[in-house]
């Protein structure tokens, strides 16, 4: 029940959606879960008709999304679905990835590798800071939980974290919204290779930098290897296809 209405909830959603405008994008598009699975159908067809105006990136193409999933042959329909209604533009054609080149050109300084940079890193912490003395630990309230900060300049609105205190305790969107509506730069240190066995800190740290781009937050980052290489997949196992 929504709002007081009972019963299908879907088209009064989707009354909502068209009044808040015409156009809907939808950013790293996915679908793990099989109740949501069977409610997009329905969902997106009500849209369609409406005459809404659908933008979608995601990782996958139509035909594998919710891969191996509980029940996808009645997902199977949504698929043919968005095939029909959308125009499939596939970025692998390109020769070109534009995340790399913006990456080469605006991640010097900002993203150190190995035990041989952490003093680099340590450097652009005090730099930021100005070896400021007001560095210290605070604490932030939101939705009636608290967040720890361990190192925490307010007069230049700067954060310094361990990957460990970000992602292997029990902090969520909210906590990591608070931090990115309270801080302009975050330092993370410390950030290893992660593999399937660590799924929930994966996921952690995915909401995390999501929050962090969300917010404007300029992120530092210390790690133990290159980008492209802190998640180690296992490409046999195909029941992990849709973890994230």
């Amino acid at each position: 029940m929504i709002e007081g209405i009972k019963g299908d909830v879907i088209p009064r959603v989707v009354q909502k959606t068209v009044q808040g405008g015409k156009v809907l994008c939808f950013d790293e598009f996915q679908v793990t879960d099989v109740a949501d699975a069977l409610i997009l159908q329905r969902l997106f067809t009500g849209l369609f008709d409406a005459g809404v105006v659908t933008v979608i990136t995601s990782n996958r193409p139509p035909e594998d999304l919710y891969l191996n999933g509980i029940q996808r042959d009645r997902f199977l329909p949504f698929i043919d679905l968005l095939k029909e209604k959308l125009n499939v533009v596939s970025m692998e054609d390109s020769e070109i990835d534009y995340r790399l080149i913006q990456g080469e050109t605006k991640a010097w300084g900002t993203y150190f590798i190995g035990e041989d940079s952490k003093v680099s890193f340590d450097e652009v912490f005090v730099s930021l800071t100005k070896g400021a003395e007001d560095v210290m630990t605070t604490t932030l309230r939101t939705q009636g939980r608290s967040v720890s900060v361990p190192q925490s300049s307010s007069r230049y609105n700067i954060a310094r974290f361990s990957f460990n205190d970000l992602c292997r305790k029990p902090l969520g969107a909210a906590d990591y919204l608070a931090i990115g509506e309270t801080y302009n730069t975050v330092f993370i240190e410390d950030v290893p290779k992660l593999s399937m066995n660590d799924v929930n800190v994966v996921r952690r740290f995915i909401v995390f930098v999501d929050a962090m781009y969300e917010c404007h937050v300029k992120l530092v980052i210390h790690a133990e290897a290159a980008p492209g290489e802190l998640f180690q997949v296992d490409l046999e196992n195909q029941f992990m296809d849709e973890a994230f």
